[in-house]
């Protein structure tokens, strides 16, 4: 069984022996593939240490988070662009639009998500997208920038089944993380609906721990606990829900 982390910020944890620790606890748990998005230019060199460091099991993604959108955000941008011609990456993000923490800023914010699609598009590369509290927001700059090089991941999703009809409509796959295990969420019942060949599995770690360590720190080694669920949820095997996502991030990835 092999398990696929479409979603990770791994590399904050910058303690090398804690590092280690979390990296043989996802091998342990057949989480061997880390996809890793930095969230602005500080965090880039972190990501490329540490897909160094383990070079066949970490690939990194890079893009401007729409939180690190805030003055100065357009030499931010410059500056992941100048790391994107520099290191090969295997999709641009995290990006997209987030209107819980600062609805002041949506414009400039839209501005840099078309200006990162258009990066994705010309590098023939998936978009990995955040959205919170701005589905409708995301939703019509993706129709508007739809065509056949658009392509990518809804992370985190934690839609409806409506929403999620749309997102695969536009060739979209849904990322599943640990909300899916939340009693309240509702997320199980429209994973139940969803084809399996639409979805990828992440834990957004150190974010969105799973039950049974919801409010904890997360890793990707809790993976499995969000693996177990949409198996429960598709009544499936976990090594089929294992199989199929995995494969589903290899076509997403090219990797």
């Amino acid at each position: 069984m092999l398990l696929t982390d479409t979603h990770t910020h791994l590399y904050y944890e910058t303690d090398l022996q804690k590092r280690a620790g979390l990296v043989e606890r996802c091998i342990n748990n057949n989480v061997e593939r880390l996809f890793l998005p930095n969230v602005d230019a500080a965090s880039v060199p972190k990501v490329f240490a540490l897909t160094e460091a383990y070079p066949d099991m970490c690939y990194p993604m890079l893009g401007l988070h729409p939180c690190s959108v805030k003055d100065g955000w357009e030499d931010e941008l410059n500056t992941i662009k100048q790391a994107i011609d520099q290191h090969k990456i295997f999709a641009v993000g995290e990006i997209g639009i987030d209107l819980y923490w600062d609805k002041t800023t949506l414009d400039e914010q839209v501005k840099a998500f078309k200006t990162q699609i258009a990066w994705a598009k010309e590098l023939k590369l998936p978009i990995v997208i955040h959205c919170r509290d701005a589905f409708n927001e995301v939703f019509e700059v993706l129709q508007r920038e739809q065509d056949e090089d658009l392509r990518g991941i809804f992370h985190c999703f934690t839609g409806n089944l409506e929403q999620a009809q749309k997102v695969i409509d536009l060739g979209f796959y849904l990322g599943i993380g640990g909300v899916v295990t939340y009693k309240n969420s509702g997320l199980a019942d429209v994973v139940a609906q969803i084809d399996l060949s639409r979805i990828v599995l992440e834990t957004d770690s150190p974010y969105l721990a799973p039950v049974p360590h919801r409010g904890k720190p997360n890793e990707s080694a809790y993976l499995v606990f969000v693996a177990q669920k949409v198996a429960e949820a598709q009544q499936i095997s976990m090594e089929k829900v294992a199989t199929v996502t995995t494969e589903n991030s290899k076509l997403i990835f090219g990797v």
